[in-house]
């Protein structure tokens, strides 16, 4: 089971890692309604290094993002994460993007999902900051009709259909 982690032991937890020669991968998101996308998204960034730190978007930085959200309040989706097996620490952050958390943490390995790789896609933002320090983006497949909004639009139609 994972810890949940402020900056400041996040930032002593990294030191330790490295300390003995562990490989860090950190992977963030909202991670809002966890689905098996999720669970099959952290198992896989997990299995490229010795130690999975996930970054978790505050309710502040996921309404600034996705408007409505989260479902979930922060507390709450940060303990489901550090459940899973596969998450070594958590750390919640308030940014809009994961900059100044990759900065600070300067994981071995970046992981985003298959959605940040498309050619005519947008790349994460903190790519650029991963390649200037020589650590490794990766980008792991993307799991069609696995989302948090289609949960959320699956709900809504059952709702409707339920109140007809």
């Amino acid at each position: 089971m994972g810890t949940i982690l402020t900056l400041d032991a996040a930032l002593t937890w990294r030191q330790t890692q490295a300390a003995t020669g562990r490989t860090v991968v950190l992977t963030n998101g909202h991670f809002d309604l966890l689905h098996v996308g999720h669970a099959r998204y952290l198992q896989a960034a997990r299995a490229l290094g010795d130690a999975l730190i996930v970054g978790l978007n505050s309710d502040a930085s996921t309404r600034a993002r996705k408007p409505g959200r989260p479902i979930v309040p922060q507390d709450e989706r940060a303990e489901l994460l550090a459940a899973l097996g596969c998450v070594d620490a958590v750390v919640i952050f308030d940014d809009v993007t994961a900059n100044a958390l990759v900065t600070a943490l300067r994981p071995d390995i970046y992981a985003k999902g298959g959605d940040w790789s498309r050619a005519d896609g947008p790349r994460p933002p903190e790519a650029a900051i991963v390649a200037g320090y020589g650590g490794r983006v990766v980008y792991l497949p993307f799991i069609p009709e696995r989302s948090t909004t289609a949960l959320i639009e699956k709900i809504a139609d059952l709702g409707s259909r339920n109140a007809e």
